[in-house]
């Protein structure tokens, strides 16, 4: 008899312990409690909570649920005008190479900055990228970002809105199988932008980039000439724009040489510039 009637004492001390724990825990998410959730009664004493073993699943990591599902697409705006500069936490710049590659003057420019651990931005032409898909696989090897700039550079405001999206759509598919990913973002040849060149940029997932300092190296002004125009220009935010292929790009390749050891010791952080999806 003292038996059971220990035996009947000791369920009914589990039994309180049980409810005062669920009190505890509805009490912790009723609202109106500010910032610290309540603190739950304690446990009856004498009782031990039970702890459930985990099943296997339940030792991975899984995403918390609490925030909705992960994206699963990203939103590219429409622009009415290209970027013109980036923007980054002190004297930041972007230097940007446009029309290669071209094996006379890529590689060059590609050991200079390797030479001082710097990334930057190649906008590259379907035709001369196809022939040249090593290239391609280097800058993705050396951490630089490769932008889509046409297929045959041409004027896309003299072209229909169908020849642009193959244009645009050709370059992103050669970019994708010699570099690895889509480019991310695009500049208009010349740097004649038009409402279809946008509207079909942002449907392939680009953002359109022009730039803040013109070396205008094309013309072939002599190094000293060219490397003046990036010194005179440097500022935080500031893409340069050059060349690596389209002509003799011989006196980009010196140029770059003098000008990038310069603005490093002068504190700039040469980077690449970080999309920011919508």
């Amino acid at each position: 008899m003292q038996k059971d009637q220990l035996l009947t004492r000791r369920r009914a001390l589990l039994t309180g312990a049980a409810t005062l724990g669920a009190a505890g825990v509805a009490a912790a998410l009723l609202p109106g409690t500010g910032d610290r959730a309540a603190s739950p009664a304690p446990p009856a004493a004498g009782a031990r909570a039970a702890r459930r073993p985990l099943r296997p699943s339940e030792y991975r990591l899984r995403p918390l649920t609490g925030y909705g599902p992960p994206r699963t697409t990203r939103s590219t705006p429409v622009r009415k005008e290209p970027l013109l500069r980036v923007n980054g936490r002190g004297r930041t710049m972007v230097l940007t190479f446009d029309d290669g590659p071209d094996p006379r003057y890529t590689p060059h420019i590609l050991d200079t900055l390797a030479r001082y651990d710097v990334r930057a931005m190649f906008f590259v032409c379907g035709e001369m990228a196809a022939g040249n898909r090593d290239l391609l696989a280097r800058m993705a090897d050396e951490g630089h970002v490769v932008g889509n700039h046409t297929w045959s550079h041409p004027l896309l405001t003299r072209l229909s809105r169908r020849r642009i999206r193959s244009e645009m759509e050709r370059t992103c598919d050669i970019v994708e199988e010699a570099y690895g990913e889509r480019p991310e973002w695009f500049r208009a040849p010349y740097g004649a932008w038009n409402r279809a060149a946008f509207q079909l940029g942002a449907e392939l997932g680009m953002e359109p980039l022009a730039w803040t300092v013109d070396t205008l190296d094309w013309t072939a002004p002599g190094t000293a000439t060219i490397v003046d125009r990036v010194a005179d220009g440097a500022a935080p935010g500031v893409v340069v724009l050059s060349h690596d292929a389209g002509g003799d790009r011989s006196q980009s390749v010196r140029a770059l040489r003098a000008y990038l050891p310069g603005l490093l010791d002068s504190g700039y952080h040469i980077t690449v510039p970080r999309r920011q999806y919508a």
